[in-house]
């Protein structure tokens, strides 16, 4: 009589590994180069805005992510870059570029949101408004546009952690181009016939004698 057992078929684990392995990939590319790209995106937007006074009246201020801080714009490019270094290393490597990816996210995350109630970009285009370095913005107002950059952030920290999480399971650039010390085997030649002139020429231009002399 036969019996059901409850242990997992080795094909059957193999098969489920590889497709998370697949489905973990597909979320983290499209997480990582979104993030970067809606972190790129917000930080060129306004994120806050005022009035400064000038001889009497009031005049208008913005000041856009770049201008408030330079952290998320930079972040972002440093973990698109990481998500593109994922697959050219292995093993520790990989640990250690997946932690960076994740890094950038959160980096990006808490540079958006301290930014978000930033006032020192203002005061700056205030004080040289006026010519009074004491002068101060007036009627300040944020945006959203920090808390989209946050979102950026956030979903870099997610293509980091299943980059940590699953990275040992996603394909890596082919190892034929890289140096083991082996020796590649050298191609053989073609057979020259001498009665075919291109094929003399051919034997001129990779520099050997065909005359077999």
């Amino acid at each position: 009589m036969g019996y059901v057992t409850a242990v997992p078929h080795p094909r059957s684990q193999a098969s489920g590994s590889a497709r998370a392995g697949r489905r973990s990939l597909a979320v983290a590319l499209l997480c990582g180069a979104l993030g970067a790209a809606v972190a790129l995106l917000a930080t060129r937007q306004q994120w806050a805005e005022g009035t400064a006074t000038v001889a009497g009246g009031a005049f208008p201020l913005t000041a856009t992510g770049s201008d408030v801080t330079g952290v998320p714009a930079a972040l972002a490019i440093v973990g698109l870059a990481s998500l593109v270094a994922v697959f050219a290393v292995r093993r520790g490597g990989r640990v250690i570029v997946a932690a960076l990816l994740a890094l950038s996210g959160a980096g990006t995350v808490a540079a958006a949101v301290l930014g978000a109630s930033d006032s020192s970009a203002l005061d700056e285009k205030a004080a040289e408004a006026s010519g009074d370095t004491s002068a101060s913005v007036a009627a300040l107002s944020h945006t959203a546009w920090p808390y989209v950059a946050a979102v950026g952030g956030v979903l870099l920290l997610l293509a980091g952690l299943l980059a940590l999480r699953y990275g040992r399971l996603w394909p890596a650039m082919s190892g034929r181009y890289e140096r083991d010390g082996t020796p590649r085997p050298r191609r053989k030649a073609p057979a020259v016939d001498p009665d075919r002139p291109e094929d003399l020429w051919k034997a001129l231009d990779r520099g050997e004698d065909p005359t077999g002399a």
